[in-house]
């Protein structure tokens, strides 16, 4: 790489490294292109957070699992969002990132400490070492430390300089003693925030940067003299402090800190909430004009809070604090860093207070919360308020929308005890395709071959299982089947179907109005859709009295419908249509509706979520007529669980049970390619163990 390479790495935790290289970028960025990584890989976003650069950076994490962005004037990358997305950095993929930085006038990094594994191919180029300490006993102490770790790195003292960071007003170790405790150079000293020479100590850090040669041994290399060396002589002015300690985990602050900023954002936000709609914008991109002002207006008022009331906190700290209240006024809040993490596909919020997460099909518990009640009702109005739903006394429960396709619920008092419950299924940036659960794991190409196959052939079917067991998911993959020529009529609750084909009319239930007026059932528009030309009619989810219609839809030529029902197993789904179909309110005997049933019905293919919390294709059963009065099916396909292995993932198989299906002809008279012979390649019933 042509390009130099500074890595800056704190001594320990919390001496404002971040923040140092930063600021050194952008002095450096005035003469010339400058590139700021960030390899910090707990998660904290500490340059974004400075740069004002998360949105820029999410927008460029979709093709990239590390992210670049132009941003205030430089190259910014991040290598990880989040904690847990430091994990899939590996070395080879930083490799080719150092490799291609080239044309840089400086690349600056801000390392993690100590040196992740992925971090590396920046060591190893590294023009220069920057160590960032305080100037004290302890500071020195962990500078030591760190001298020692870049050693056993091969790193000689040649390539390494000091610097300190004061972080607060205690009486400082000079600079005699920080040299000759640990052999190296100090090239410069930063004072307190304010301090007035806080600025020219970081300007000739940065011209010392801009002397040093981008290919030299370095060995002996003094400051250079336009470079001077920055003092803590005169009055340190602090518009700042900071707790002792640093910062708390990853990303966090100390417990009095956050108490503090809490009573900060209640102040903002009761001033936002007295002048601007806070509860209409934010959730609804349709005006950005406004959007825009509303958030400059914003930004002024926080600024001018902050500056007015000299809040405590470092530069990291007061950048975080803007983002959040941006975050809550216009956003979702502490939700927010939640919704742009891929891995989290269920929020579930009970109070204010505990905020829990679904990430790879476990649950657990965040360090986000609420400040208050009060919060969480303003995040929960602005969802409903762009799609006319409401929530009150009154109506206490609401079902919608994110604009992302993400499905929301809400309950507040009198029926949620414990204060207002949010929970949102999310859906991916990216919706899965059928090759995505092949690689998943969730089904196996001979058995998704043959459901292709019964969609295209116009069967009627069911995805029948539990909460949470991908139903959803899977009904949108075997949309995908449905061919672009026919008129496909979908009608849900909450919309969340996203089909790629160019004739969708997409249809959606309304709740009644605070009057008890208007509403607009699943079965009106079910039975409106008939009205429409359908040629396949797909209901998200079948919970009532639509059964009715909906079998009467399939046995009057609308057949290759497509819908979902909550169930135990294929049989089980059986009884519930029936059920449901009681529940219309006719007095229709039991054999008439099972004939209905047997009738409209093809295939019921059931979904798991299983103890590891990954979700497969548990069953694939047919229904092929009535014995007496009882329905009768024939299971296809059905996975067995053969146990768990080390890390408790489930072992099992996708087995055929060799009974012929009896839609196999139906493919033949509709011209449908499918080899018969597919379904016996999976292992057949009885084998194992």
């Amino acid at each position: 790489m042509s390009s130099p390479v500074f890595v800056f790495v704190g001594a320990k935790g919390g001496v404002g490294t971040t923040t140092v290289a930063y600021e050194v970028a952008k002095i450096l960025r005035s003469t010339g292109n400058v590139a700021l990584i960030d390899g910090d890989l707990s998660g904290r976003r500490g340059l974004a957070l400075l740069a004002g650069g998360i949105r820029d950076l999410d927008a460029t994490r979709a093709a990239s699992a590390i992210a670049t962005a132009r941003v205030d004037g430089m190259t910014l990358t991040e290598l990880a969002e989040r904690y847990d997305a430091g994990f899939t950095i590996n070395r080879d993929m930083v490799e080719k990132l150092a490799a291609s930085m080239s044309g840089f006038n400086e690349v600056l990094v801000d390392a993690p400490q100590p040196f992740a594994a992925a971090v590396r191919p920046f060591v190893v180029r590294a023009t220069r070492f920057f160590v960032v300490l305080e100037p004290t006993l302890l500071g020195i102490a962990g500078a030591k430390s760190m001298l020692a770790n870049l050693q056993r790195f091969g790193i000689p003292n040649s390539r390494v300089d000091l610097m300190t960071n004061q972080r607060s007003a205690a009486e400082a170790v000079s600079r005699s003693e920080i040299e000759g405790v640990l052999g190296a150079r100090l090239v410069a000293t930063v004072p307190l925030i304010g301090d007035r020479v806080y600025a020219k100590s970081l300007a000739g850090l940065a011209r010392y940067i801009e002397s040093i040669p981008p290919e030299s041994d370095l060995e002996g290399l003094q400051p250079s003299s336009k470079a001077p060396i920055g003092d803590r002589r005169g009055e340190a002015r602090r518009s700042f402090t900071v707790t002792p300690g640093g910062a708390v985990g990853h990303g966090a602050r100390s417990s009095a800190l956050d108490a503090q900023y809490d009573s900060v954002k209640l102040e903002i936000h009761a001033t936002l909430l007295r002048e601007l709609d806070l509860v209409g914008m934010g959730m609804s991109q349709s005006d950005a004009e406004k959007l825009a002002d509303l958030r400059t207006r914003i930004e002024e008022v926080t600024s001018q809070y902050i500056v007015r009331n000299n809040v405590a906190g470092g530069a990291e700290d007061i950048a975080r604090l803007r983002q959040e209240i941006i975050n809550e006024a216009l956003g979702l809040g502490p939700l927010e860093d939640l919704m742009h993490d891929p891995s989290v596909t269920e929020i579930m919020v009970n109070g204010p207070e505990n905020v829990y997460v679904e990430q790879q099909g476990k649950i657990a518990l965040t360090t986000k919360r609420f400040s208050n009640e009060r919060q969480l009702r303003v995040v929960i109005e602005r969802i409903i308020a762009p799609i006319g739903r409401r929530i009150d006394e009154a109506s206490p429960m609401v079902d919608a929308r994110l604009p992302d396709g993400s499905r929301v619920n809400a309950i507040i008092e009198p029926l949620a005890l414990d204060g207002a419950t949010l929970t949102i299924r999310r859906f991916g940036v990216r919706r899965l395709q059928s090759d995505d659960l092949v690689t998943l794991g969730a089904v196996t190409p001979p058995v998704m071959d043959f459901l292709r196959a019964a969609v295209e052939a116009r069967l009627n079917c069911i995805i029948s299982g539990g909460t949470g067991s991908g139903k959803t998911t899977f009904l949108n993959i075997l949309s995908s089947f449905l061919p672009d020529r026919e008129r496909i009529i979908t009608i849900e609750d909450a919309a969340e179907l996203a089909l790629n084909q160019a004739h969708v009319v997409r249809l959606e239930s309304r709740p009644p109005s605070i009057e008890g007026t208007g509403e607009v059932r699943i079965r009106d528009l079910l039975r409106n859709s008939l009205r429409m030309r359908p040629d396949r009619i797909i209901i998200g989810e079948c919970r009532g009295a639509e059964a009715l219609d909906m079998l009467q839809a399939m046995n009057t030529g609308h057949d290759g419908s497509l819908t979902t029902i909550h169930a135990n197993s294929p049989r089980d789904a059986m009884s519930r249509i029936e059920t449901m179909v009681l529940m219309a309110g006719y007095d229709l005997p039991v054999r008439a509706i099972r004939e209905q049933i047997a009738s409209a019905m093809n295939l019921v293919v059931h979904t798991a979520r299983l103890r590891d919390g990954s979700r497969k294709v548990t069953s694939i059963s047919e229904v092929v007529g009535m014995e007496g009065d009882v329905v009768t099916m024939q299971e296809l396909v059905k996975f067995t669980q053969r146990g768990v292995d080390k890390e408790n993932k489930v072992i099992g198989e996708f087995q055929y049970t060799g009974v012929q299906p009896s839609c196999l002809k139906r493919f033949q008279e509709y011209g449908i390619t499918y080899d018969s012979r597919n379904l016996a390649t999976l292992a057949p019933t009885g084998t194992g163990w």
